[in-house]
């Protein structure tokens, strides 16, 4: 995919990898970008406003455990931009003493918003296709013992993300969905993780190894994200991990029989 003078929608623009990943976007000379997050970062928006002239950055307030004010984001970004090519979700917790929110913020809004994203999306109502980038985790293609809620969350996302990529679904809608899993990454997310672990009085012989494994920085995350979406490949699962970008091969581990 060729992203000059693409619209995108970045939800969660001002995480730790989001920011570097518009940056990245932005450089790709994008026409319109709008920002959802829970908070506006007035700095970080301004400079983009300021830096990148030729496009137009418009941010609204998204709580992603509130499907309305996705659905109200939505309205407004399609009816300033036209049209919508890209959606990054990009949102994430990783903090299982919070079962309900870690579900609500990782899997069901996320859902809620490719939903929704389709509804402007799919061109046989409308839209001209385009690309919903999932973002998962290591945690989402293999299991993790310590964030063990996180994990199922992020399970579900990669799940949902191959499964709208069946070939019925693809060709009327021209939708395409990729799915990136970041291993540690240089953010927010890995502060204090001794304190968010599954069982709690279990976990930290796990957190001390956890604290152990090799990191990447956002910035380098984000530029394979953006390559990701320039291959563009359909129904693609990316393991981006220590600066390293490879293309996951999922199994096929059962094929119905036919009566």
């Amino acid at each position: 995919m060729d992203l000059k003078d693409k619209n995108i929608i970045y939800i969660g623009g001002f995480g730790g990898i989001g920011q570097k990943c518009i940056e990245e976007f932005l450089k790709k000379g994008i026409k319109g970008l709008f920002v959802f997050d829970l908070k506006e970062n007035t700095k970080v928006l301004g400079y983009w406003q300021e830096t990148y002239t030729s496009c137009d950055i418009c941010f609204v307030t998204v709580d992603v455990t509130k499907t309305e004010t996705i659905e109200t984001a939505y309205k407004k970004a399609s009816d300033k931009m036209g049209c919508i090519d890209v959606v990054v979700n990009g949102c994430g917790l990783m903090n299982d003493r919070h079962l309900d929110l870690t579900i609500d913020i990782n899997l069901r809004g996320v859902l809620h918003s490719c939903m929704i994203a389709l509804g402007y999306m799919d061109k046989s109502k409308g839209g001209r296709g385009g690309v919903i980038v999932n973002i998962s985790s290591v945690a989402g293609i293999q299991t993790s013992g310590m964030f063990a809620i996180y994990s199922a969350a992020k399970h579900g996302v990669t799940a949902f993300s191959r499964a709208m990529t069946n070939p019925l679904y693809y060709m009327h809608t021209g939708v395409n969905f990729i799915t990136i899993c970041p291993g540690l990454t240089e953010t927010a997310l890995l502060e204090n993780v001794k304190d968010k672990t599954t069982l709690l009085e279990y976990g930290q012989p796990m957190a001390e190894r956890f604290l152990k494994i090799k990191t990447q920085p956002a910035n380098v995350c984000a530029e394979n994200i953006v390559k990701a979406v320039e291959i563009n490949k359909v129904g693609s699962v990316w393991l981006l991990d220590v600066g390293t970008m490879s293309e996951v091969q999922m199994p096929t581990l059962w094929e119905p029989e036919m009566k």
